[in-house]
């Protein structure tokens, strides 16, 4: 049976069995004893992964692909999840941590990161490609031009490391731009000391106008005299840390309250 890859579906099928072989190596695997791949197509992941000790599990969207899925690979019986990944309520399929591990849709990459941070109490792990931009974007550091709200949301709660560069001609059908590969280990202490909705707030509305200085960027959550003459607030967002963002949402919610 042969798949054809669905540009609606922003599938671009990797051949390359070597990278494959390199993503699948990316998990390390000592807090948790099952995977969940998100969108394996022809499984040529999917196949490394079978080969490790953990248990394997994949979501395809696409019903060609999971009918090739089930076709080719018995060992996944029972362990394939017809479904959207974003709308997948994982509570109801797993009930202890699982990785997340795939090679993503370009499209969709960014909502499975925010969706793998909502669910990080069950996500330790996770190992994934992406367009080279985004990933790079997800690592940056901060003073780099690249860094910005996913930066910071990601690296609040999982240690992020860009593994390797994949190009091209690798995948059927060839994408435009070169992919890259990380991976988030989440962190021991990955519970926030401020509201992560407020948290959240602070950040995206600061990067909303990543030109200015935080004194202009985040007046909109009327800031007492005192705390707007703080030094800090005459920085750009891209000049602080990730640390230094969560006590600024600290300070900004504490200097709320009091004005109340």
């Amino acid at each position: 049976m042969y798949v054809k890859p669905k540009k609606y579906l922003g599938q671009h099928f990797l051949k390359d069995l070597s990278i494959a072989q390199k993503i699948a190596d990316a998990l390390i695997g000592k807090s948790y004893k099952k995977v969940l791949e998100i969108g394996p197509g022809t499984g040529v992941l999917t196949k490394y992964l079978l080969e490790k000790e953990f248990e394997t599990h994949v979501v395809e969207l696409d019903g060609e692909s999971v009918i090739f899925l089930t076709e080719n690979f018995p060992e996944l019986k029972g362990k394939i999840i017809a479904s959207d990944f974003l709308k997948l309520d994982l509570s109801d399929f797993f009930d202890e941590p699982i990785a997340i591990i795939g090679n993503f849709p370009y499209n969709i990459s960014s909502q499975i990161v925010f969706k793998t941070i909502e669910n990080r109490d069950l996500i330790p792990e996770f190992a994934g490609m992406f367009q080279k931009e985004v990933a790079m974007r997800i690592a940056a550091k901060e003073g780099n031009k690249t860094y910005g709200v996913i930066s910071v949301l990601t690296q609040a709660f999982y240690d992020v490391e860009y593994l390797f560069t994949v190009p091209p001609h690798v995948f059927n059908p060839p994408p435009k731009v070169d992919s890259g590969v990380i991976r988030l280990t989440r962190k021991k202490d990955y519970k926030l000391p401020v509201d992560e909705s407020f948290f959240r707030n602070v950040v995206k509305t600061a990067f909303n106008q990543r030109r200015k200085t935080l004194r202009n960027s985040l007046k909109t959550f009327n800031l007492s005299d005192k705390l707007r003459e703080d030094s800090i607030f005459a920085l750009r967002p891209e000049q602080l840390s990730v640390s230094e963002f969560i006590k600024l949402a600290q300070r900004i919610s504490i200097d709320g309250q009091e004005q109340q």
